[in-house]
């Protein structure tokens, strides 16, 4: 584990934190009781420190720049790709707990996000905010800086799409949410003239809209 925590930068001195951060709920067959525990409280502090290091990262690289920009690089930068990216150049894939049949997981883009905002949740609660921003800088500086200009998201995009073409906007539907107050899961729909539906899965209503617009301009570019 020695030059994991050089990845983490950070050597715990409650190595619960960590155990915890890497534990997925199929180490318990997926059972859910008090005494039964994974990541998934973990996830839910370190999304929202990742979330202020993150702003505060293009405060201070970006100081002339409007709010609009700032937060489509916000987005960007706190996605499940991007999460995914660093839980694989810091080795998380390797060390976490997985059930003996779910190793497939280590794969999973959603699970290493998830797995990567309990590291710096556990980051944050055993050593405080200068530790997991030192973990963040460190990992998210040069992502930060690589893109000139801010990106646009995939909602925007399609947007401009259909207003190019003359159609009317995108509607998006929420057909479904699941999971526990804490964690839920939306499953959204978006239609626009011309193309079939596209659905997709986000831990919010604005990350499922995004992912399903992303599959319908994925639709449109096909050949």
């Amino acid at each position: 584990m020695s030059s994991f925590y050089q990845n983490l930068g950070h050597t715990f001195k409650n190595s619960d934190y960590l155990e915890l951060a890497l534990t997925h709920s199929s180490v318990h067959g997926g059972r859910r009781t008090f005494e039964l525990v994974d990541y998934e409280r973990l996830e839910f502090l370190g999304d929202r420190v990742l979330g202020l290091l993150v702003a505060d990262l293009l405060m201070d690289a970006f100081p002339t720049e409007e709010e609009g920009s700032l937060a489509k690089r916000h987005a960007a930068l706190v996605c499940r790709e991007t999460l995914a990216h660093v839980a694989l150049s810091v080795g998380i894939d390797k060390h976490m707990k997985l059930g003996v049949f779910d190793e497939n997981l280590r794969t999973n883009q959603t699970v290493l996000a998830d797995v990567c905002e309990a590291i710096i949740g556990a980051l944050y609660q055993d050593g405080g905010l200068e530790v997991a921003r030192h973990f963040v800088n460190q990992n998210w500086d040069t992502l930060l800086r690589s893109a000139i200009t801010p990106p646009k998201d995939s909602k925007t995009e399609l947007q401009e799409w259909v207003q190019k073409k003359g159609q009317p906007l995108p509607v998006y539907t929420e057909i479904s949410r699941s999971g526990p107050d804490h964690s839920p899961e939306f499953v959204i729909e978006v239609t626009i003239e011309g193309y079939k539906a596209c659905r997709a899965v986000g831990k919010s209503k604005r990350e499922g809209q995004q992912n399903a617009a992303q599959l319908m301009m994925e639709q449109i570019q096909s050949p």
